[in-house]
């Protein structure tokens, strides 16, 4: 079974910027997975952030946060990287990845086409 854990997250101010990392702990890495991140914040629905291929030569953002963040994967540490840039409170929320195992599904956007979930990380942005 794929294990997916975040880190990253913290406090941070408007303006700041954080790196989230997604790292598969179990060895049993899918090989060809897509990894996908989202973020919850409290009284708000799950949204879509950005997903990337296994190569990581496709990617696909929301237009939320097209332009500040950064999806990028390291398949050598088995570690998927979300970097955020400008950071606005109202990024405040739990940043979770979660992995695709067949690759690419069609909606990459949506929950429902990822098989595996890390816990997820806080990130908390002050004005």
């Amino acid at each position: 079974q794929v294990q997916l854990v975040e880190s990253g997250g913290g406090l941070a101010r408007t303006g700041d910027s954080l790196r989230l990392s997604c790292t598969e702990t179990s060895g049993r890495t899918s090989r060809g997975s897509a990894t996908g991140w989202f973020r919850q914040a409290p009284g708000r629905e799950r949204e879509f952030l950005a997903a990337i291929n296994w190569s990581g030569t496709n990617t696909y953002y929301a237009d939320s946060v097209k332009g500040r963040f950064t999806i990028s994967r390291d398949n050598a540490k088995t570690t998927v990287y979300l970097q955020m840039n400008n950071l606005k409170p109202e990024d405040t929320a739990v940043y979770s990845c979660a992995a695709d195992t067949s690759g690419w599904r069609r909606f990459i956007n949506l929950g429902r086409s990822y098989d595996y979930w890390g816990q997820g990380t806080q990130v908390t942005v002050s004005s």
